[in-house]
């Protein structure tokens, strides 16, 4: 960056830091920061914008002290020592910048006290908390009011510095950075960790897939993102996934260098780790998609090394698949008067084999395995009803229950299948294929909650289910205790929202992307939600009102009273795919 872009960046961010308040004018160019530009170069780093706080003049007011603290906090890389500088010693040791980061949106305002003397001035931040990024780097969106008061005193010497940092409604002390959208987007990277649904060395066919957690990490000078990267995945899963995903790392596992040599990148790891021969193959997916969906080390092989191990490193391919992936394309169906009929290319196809490709008025909410070779049913006759797709299949209930007790049933894609009795207030599985009958699966997190739906997604770990009219809640299916449990749950916060739509239907993407259709007296809404971050896209809307929602690798699905659409990419809009005799489109899973 020259000097001249440097400065009209200086000018530009201080600008905007200052001018977010009240009656204030904007910080000299001299103020509390420059900006730098960061490493862009090389495949292993993210390009990005670095902001360098530098202390408190002698010279400030106390309104360029507290903007100032602002600054230092979006530019804190790790070394308190700037930051620390504008506090008083008490303040030093009441505040620190450890803990979740909270984020506020960019329109922020500071009120000024009126009773502020040369001695003692009173500063009070307003605006909407949109986020929080917590201490395993998960951020958790958020839409509520905030309030920062920072109380500013002279110093013998003639400055200003910071006494206190304070909820200005209880008085309590505050802790953490406090940063905005605008920080979080030059100085974070939302990254895509990978994790195993089984422990490493696992036989059979699903195991070893990969599963996705989205976190957010902080752009370090010091260091390239790859190396970022590869130290977070070490350290585990994030509160989303803790007891429901595995890694090939264990927690002692160290990295002690991330280098690029000639075409290759070279990662040196220290610390124990099982033989190669059964874990080679989950390592190599956990670090190849780890850097390689983020961006980082794109087209060049991986060599692994253990730190003092002679033997033959590790390489991971700069093309290698993941085979657990669904497909991007799989088999649509649609429910047409209670039978389940195939969508082909041009429309309409030929009914399933067997009793679910017949009408039948007394089944709703069917739904198909991952095989496509069973068919399970919510019956108004009570229970949940299970046939195989096959011409001497035939309807056998495999849950007790009242139709009107009992969430749709969801399929596992290891064969269960899953719903939700709302008049005991238990979760309840089963395994047709196994022969195994209705079990119980412990659930603490929904006790005493008006769940409505419960959907499995197709990583086979995340759960996701409706509360009431108006709340989506996701969770992850754990196994730390031995036997699996829902367990994990937060809220999804919807954008704009604000509880005051209902909740029509939700269906599973993929395992990271939700789709949930919501409809208030006015319109009607279509969100595709990533869980892991609550980063959200709104849909097209369409002249009517859909009814339900699937949705597969580039295939989106949805049906009104009378026909069934599919969402064109391209065009970004709603095209008619079957218009006579339609029920909700149907994706194996999800």
């Amino acid at each position: 960056m020259t000097r001249t872009n440097r400065l009209g960046a200086a000018i530009a961010v201080a600008a905007a830091i200052a001018c977010a308040s009240s009656g204030c004018a904007v910080i000299p160019v001299s103020g509390p920061f420059t900006i730098d530009e960061g490493d862009g170069g090389g495949s292993m780093s993210k390009p990005f914008q670095r902001m360098i706080a530098i202390p408190p003049r002698p010279r400030w007011t106390p309104q360029e002290v507290v903007d100032g603290l602002r600054a230092a906090m979006a530019a804190y890389d790790g070394d308190t020592r700037v930051l620390m500088q504008y506090l008083t010693p008490e303040a030093q040791h009441a505040w620190s910048p450890d803990g979740p980061v909270t984020v506020i949106d960019n329109g922020y305002k500071v009120a000024y006290d009126p009773k502020n003397t040369a001695e003692q001035s009173a500063f009070t931040l307003t605006g909407t908390q949109v986020a929080r990024i917590e201490d395993d780097d998960r951020y958790v969106p958020a839409n509520a009011d905030l309030s920062w008061k920072f109380t500013v005193v002279k110093t013998p010497q003639g400055g200003y510095r910071i006494s206190s940092i304070t909820d200005p409604d209880t008085g309590r002390p505050v802790r953490g950075l406090l940063l905005t959208r605008a920080d979080v987007d030059r100085a974070y990277r939302a990254t895509n960790l990978y994790y195993l649904n089984s422990p490493p060395g696992s036989e059979g066919a699903d195991t070893n897939r990969l599963v996705v957690d989205r976190v957010r990490l902080r752009v370090r000078p010091t260091e390239s993102f790859a190396e970022t990267i590869v130290e977070r995945l070490l350290k585990g899963p994030s509160q989303a996934l803790q007891g429901a995903v595995y890694s090939v790392f264990p927690p002692e596992m160290r990295v002690v260098s991330v280098r690029q040599a000639d075409e290759r990148v070279v990662i040196t790891l220290s610390g124990p780790l099982a033989a190669y021969e059964a874990i080679e193959r989950p390592l190599k997916l956990q670090l190849r998609w780890s850097l390689s969906d983020n961006n980082v080390v794109n087209g060049r092989e991986i060599e692994v090394h253990l730190d003092g191990d002679t033997a033959e490193p590790v390489t991971v391919e700069a093309n290698l698949k993941d085979t657990g992936q669904d497909p991007a394309v799989s088999q649509a169906y649609y429910t047409s008067r209670g039978a389940v009929r195939s969508i082909d290319q041009e429309g309409p196809g030929l009914p399933v084999q067997g009793p679910a490709g017949q009408p039948n008025t007394a089944n709703t909410d069917l739904t198909v395995s991952a095989q496509g070779d069973l068919v399970a049913a919510r019956s108004k006759a009570g229970g949940i009803w299970v046939s195989r797709v096959a011409a001497d299949g035939k309807w056998e209930r495999w849950i007790q229950g009242d139709y009107q007790d009992l969430t749709p049933p969801s399929w596992h894609r290891d064969g269960t299948l899953w719903t939700y009795d709302r008049r005991s207030g238990t979760v309840l599985r089963c395994y047709p294929s196994g022969g195994r009958g209705a079990e119980r699966v412990a659930a603490p997190a929904l006790d005493g909650l008006d769940v409505t739906s419960l959907r499995i997604a197709r990583d086979g770990v995340r759960v996701a289910v409706t509360i009431g009219k108006n709340e989506v809640r996701v969770g992850a299916l754990t196994r730390s205790t031995g036997s699996p449990m829902l367990a994990n749950f937060q809220p999804l916060v919807l954008p704009d929202s604000q509880g005051k739509e209902d909740i029509t239907d939700i269906a599973w993407h993929d395992g990271e992307h939700l789709l949930v259709l919501s409809n208030n007296k006015a319109s009607q809404s279509v969100k595709e939600v990533n869980v892991g971050d609550g980063t959200t896209e709104t849909l097209p809307g369409y002249k009517d009102r859909f009814e339900s929602l699937a949705a597969l690798g580039d295939h989106i699905l949805g049906n009104t009273a009378d026909e069934i659409l599919e969402f064109n990419l391209d065009k970004q809009g709603w095209s008619p795919k079957i218009n006579a005799d339609v029920g909700p489109p149907i994706f194996p899973l999800g």
